[in-house]
């Protein structure tokens, strides 16, 4: 039975890490270009691991997303800026995994505390949305605010606010998006977990 369930966790881990992959690599579906960033769906498939599998889970799967997209700067395959920030895995890894791994953690506690599933969903969803965004955004501002050596006839300090603007409103779309799809996608997956079983019994 043991052997069994570490098989099965095994498996999904790694459906979700190809969806991970799929997303990064197959235009228009896990970015949106807008201007000098790309909005993001893949988020969403981090929180939906995190909360169907746990906040473990969910930071291995961002992990995967982390070093997917820290490849994609290296072999310039990125976004223009992307390519710039996201060579840094304290911008493109670090912040993946606390997707997976804050999110699931809150949606473990709002259920521990009885919160209702779907408004758990919602707002682990959000949450873990707005995680992306405040440490992609806090990275960009602490670590290329001052400059560029990459992009030294680029005033990166006199850039930096307009990054910051588009990037802070791309953020509130995919924060939406989060609490829309999470519930939808995450409901009726939930019911094949411990978690899910107790609720919808």
């Amino acid at each position: 039975m043991g052997k069994s369930s570490s098989a099965s966790r095994i498996s999904i881990l790694g459906l979700f890490a190809a969806i991970i992959i799929l997303q990064n690599y197959v235009p228009m579906i896990g970015y949106l270009p807008v201007g000098p960033l790309n909005v993001t769906t893949i988020h969403i498939t981090v929180i939906i691991a995190a909360v169907v599998l746990g906040p473990l889970d969910g930071a291995l799967v961002g992990g995967v997303w982390g070093i997917v997209d820290w490849i994609r700067a290296l072999t310039v395959t990125s976004s223009a800026l992307g390519n710039i920030v996201m060579v840094n895995p304290l911008i493109s890894v670090v912040p993946r995994i606390l997707i997976g791994l804050l999110a699931g953690w809150l949606f473990s506690r709002l259920v521990k505390h009885q919160a209702k599933l779907g408004l758990s969903l919602a707002v682990s969803g959000v949450f873990g949305a707005l995680v992306n965004t405040v440490l992609v955004l806090g990275g960009i501002a602490l670590f290329y605010s001052n400059g560029s050596a990459v992009l030294s006839a680029i005033n990166f300090k006199a850039l930096t606010p307009y990054i910051l603007l588009v990037a802070g409103t791309n953020g509130i779309p995919e924060a939406i998006a989060a609490g829309i799809l999470v519930p939808l996608i995450a409901t009726p997956l939930l019911k094949y977990t411990k978690i899910g079983r107790q609720r919808f019994e």
